[in-house]
């Protein structure tokens, strides 16, 4: 089950591999049903396809809550290592997931809010930088203060 739900994520089919995507989201609202692909999953942070990457940024930002194995420690750097993805929209979304993380598993904060600051941007045009550099304010102050 596990090979074919990551052959699913990782198809060229984009509409079948999304839409299990978000399948898999909604599902892990309620359950921790997907948590045994934890580690499959995890696999796909290091994919050479951004879009699979961001699937399975989601996918572990989302299942953390689940993470009663603390599966999350082994994950974390090469998580984090996606701050500054060579893509930006895939580094926007890494960014945009760790608040979640953060919520979910309270002691990755100090962790997380010390690779956005240590983030290095130059790597990205102008017009991107502002975007990313506004991401992480938004999640610095999403975890530093739970009610936003």
């Amino acid at each position: 089950m596990k090979e074919a739900i990551i052959a699913a994520l990782t198809a060229k089919e984009d509409a079948s591999a999304c839409a299990l995507t978000e399948r898999i989201l909604a599902e892990s609202l309620t359950d921790d049903r997907w948590y045994e692909c934890f580690d499959d999953v995890a696999a796909l942070l290091e994919h050479p396809k951004s879009f699979v990457r961001n699937r399975a940024l989601h996918i572990l930002a989302e299942n953390a809550r689940w993470d009663n194995e603390n599966r999350l420690d082994a994950v974390l750097p090469g998580y984090l290592s996606h701050i500054t993805d060579e893509k930006p929209i895939t580094a926007r979304q890494c960014i945009q997931c760790l608040a979640q993380i953060g919520r979910a598993k309270p002691q990755y904060i100090s962790a997380i809010l010390s690779a956005l600051q240590a983030a290095d941007l130059s790597q990205y045009r102008d017009s991107m930088r502002p975007l990313i550099e506004r991401d992480i304010a938004h999640t610095q102050r999403a975890l530093q203060d739970p009610s936003i």
